[in-house]
């Protein structure tokens, strides 16, 4: 038996969305504007992976110069894949991937003050017992932490604020508000919201004493809804196989799937932990990785430098990775969605995805433009001797 393997480069799109200005987004292409940016960007594996030609097909907009991959070290296919979900968020970029496009919008709050309907905020303070909140605005989460941590120490109520995702977050401190209590507040949200079609509530825990000291700290937890069908993990459940998911995986999908629930933050750290999942984790299996960084510290914060040294440093250990595949392994790199760190304002942005799939026994080859995400689950699922209900393998396209 072989294993699969996803490796999602949370918001490393490649431009050339065809509904793209519907979004908002005409234009955006993460990848060929940190390029712009960085041409000396020094990434030799993905290029080799293929990652340049995914990525000039997809938006013909990125200028870096490809190396010679004569001496690439892994075979590999590569392409570019579109998003037929009506939204451009994590949850709905995830769940196409394994196979549930999100066909029924999500609901959304409004962006300006107060973005939540006094009924829920009441109906919130009411099921967690808590004496109001703050901010009630859609905000970057590490600048209001920032601008209500102290009001919010004094006063015990939670940081409360959403951003263009379907989502209702609540940021409070881990010593003076807790973390365990803060978790609480979150399940009574998540409760609360239902009825507004929202995909997740999300904890932000932070620490520090006072403002411009106040730092996120790695305790997040997403309280998502559950997918509508089984998706590529549900699947590899219940044929008996480990699906191993780390990082946030498990919280994406609302824990529906999971056998192995591997908690990392960090590009390291979540790096770390997939090599050792490589080691471990037998055949048969399905591996799953997000990873996080570049989406939450790099693309929503408009930090196109710190973005191009994360895919550098994402770049230096996959020859790691590399030496621990086993002869029948099969191994994705894509990403949910685009986070274009030179577009203003700070939300994701609607982007075709990368989509390279290498490994020992891989037959190389161009697999073209991909309708949609859920190609990767059925060509993942294909690999596995599985099967979903949507999408098109492209396990043994190439050209």
């Amino acid at each position: 038996m072989t294993r699969a393997i996803i490796l999602m480069m949370d918001s490393f799109g490649i431009g050339g969305a065809p509904d793209a200005e519907k979004f908002g987004d005409a234009g955006a292409d993460t990848f060929g504007h940190i390029v712009d940016r960085f041409p000396n960007l020094q990434i030799p594996n993905l290029v080799q992976l293929g990652l340049v030609k995914a990525a000039n097909a997809a938006s013909g907009g990125c200028r870096y110069l490809e190396a010679d991959g004569k001496n690439a070290s892994m075979p590999a296919k590569y392409g570019h894949c579109r998003e037929i979900s009506l939204a451009k968020d994590t949850t709905s970029g995830h769940w196409e991937m394994a196979g549930v496009p999100v066909v029924e919008p999500w609901g959304y709050f409004k962006p300006d003050y107060p973005s939540f309907p006094e009924e829920l905020v009441a109906e919130i303070c009411r099921k967690a017992g808590i004496p109001g909140i703050l901010g009630n605005k859609a905000a970057s989460g590490t600048v209001i932490i920032q601008e209500l941590g102290e009001e919010h120490i004094k006063t015990g109520k939670p940081i409360c604020y959403t951003s263009a995702d379907s989502c209702f977050q609540i940021a409070a401190h881990e010593k003076y508000f807790g973390l365990n209590r803060l978790y609480d507040v979150c399940q009574a949200a998540f409760e609360a919201v239902k009825p507004y079609h929202i995909g997740r509530v999300i904890a932000r825990p932070f620490e520090g004493e006072e403002a411009g000291e106040f730092v996120r700290t790695k305790n997040r937890h997403d309280y998502s809804v559950k997918p509508p069908r089984p998706t590529l993990l549900d699947v590899a459940k219940a044929a008996g196989r480990i699906v191993a998911a780390i990082g946030k995986i498990s919280d994406i999908y609302a824990g529906c799937g999971v056998t192995d629930k591997i908690l990392a933050s960090g590009l390291e750290e979540l790096w770390d932990k997939t090599l050792e999942a490589m080691r471990t984790i037998p055949d048969g299996s399905l591996i799953f990785t997000n990873f996080v960084d570049f989406d939450m510290l790099y693309g929503h914060r408009r930090n196109t430098e710190g973005y191009a040294r994360a895919l550098e440093y994402f770049d230096s250990r996959l020859p790691e990775f590399f030496a621990l595949m086993r002869e029948g392994d099969a191994a994705f790199i894509t990403a949910d969605h685009g986070n274009d760190p030179t577009m203003p304002g700070t939300d994701h942005t609607r982007e075709q995805v990368p989509v390279l799939m290498f490994g020992p026994q891989v037959v190389p080859g161009d697999v073209g433009a991909r309708q949609t995400y859920a190609d990767i689950g059925q060509t993942a699922a294909e690999i596995l001797g599985l099967r979903l209900d949507e999408g098109t393998s492209f396990l043994r396209e190439g050209r």
